[in-house]
């Protein structure tokens, strides 16, 4: 016979749900209180049909990982176009042409989400991380919007520790 719940016992008594503003964004060489916005991780995994007879069923086949888009503030002094600049360097090295080692220029990365309070609640650590893009933003003489940078960060592997 089916028995219909009460509501306290379908909703938790007491949630508190995460705050997007709530975050540390931990990169090497980038000061972590220039970072304005960052993105969470992304992982597609594609399908793979297997036809049989009248019917189709399908698996998992390769799984990757999306780009990270992270957005910067650019102060006067400490400056964020410098210590990006510092970082495509040793991808990319404009002034001699060369290419850097991939050991040299990537990083991992840790994004650590916040409770009310400050402690701890989640940890994502991104491993092989590395510039794809970096756009400095425009200039103009019109309004009073703060100059920022935006990257776009590939990497290879992530892992949600908690």
């Amino acid at each position: 016979m089916a028995t219909t719940l009460d509501v306290t016992e379908m909703l938790p008594t007491k949630i508190q749900p995460k705050a997007k503003r709530q975050f540390v964004l931990a990169m090497e060489g980038i000061d972590a209180y220039i970072i304005k916005t960052a993105a969470r991780p992304t992982v597609t995994t594609e399908e793979v049909a297997m036809n049989w007879i009248n019917s189709t069923r399908y698996i998992a086949g390769k799984t990757t990982f999306g780009d990270m888009a992270v957005t910067l503030h650019d102060p006067i002094a400490p400056s964020a176009a410098q210590q990006v600049m510092e970082w495509l360097r040793l991808c990319f090295e404009s002034v001699a042409g060369r290419s850097g080692y991939s050991d040299f220029y990537k990083r991992d990365i840790q994004s650590r989400v916040l409770d009310p309070v400050g402690t701890q609640v989640e940890l994502w650590d991104i491993k092989g991380a590395w510039i794809k893009e970096a756009n400095f933003g425009d200039l103009t003489y019109e309004g009073s919007d703060n100059v920022e940078i935006s990257l776009t960060i590939r990497f290879d592997n992530f892992v949600l520790q908690y």
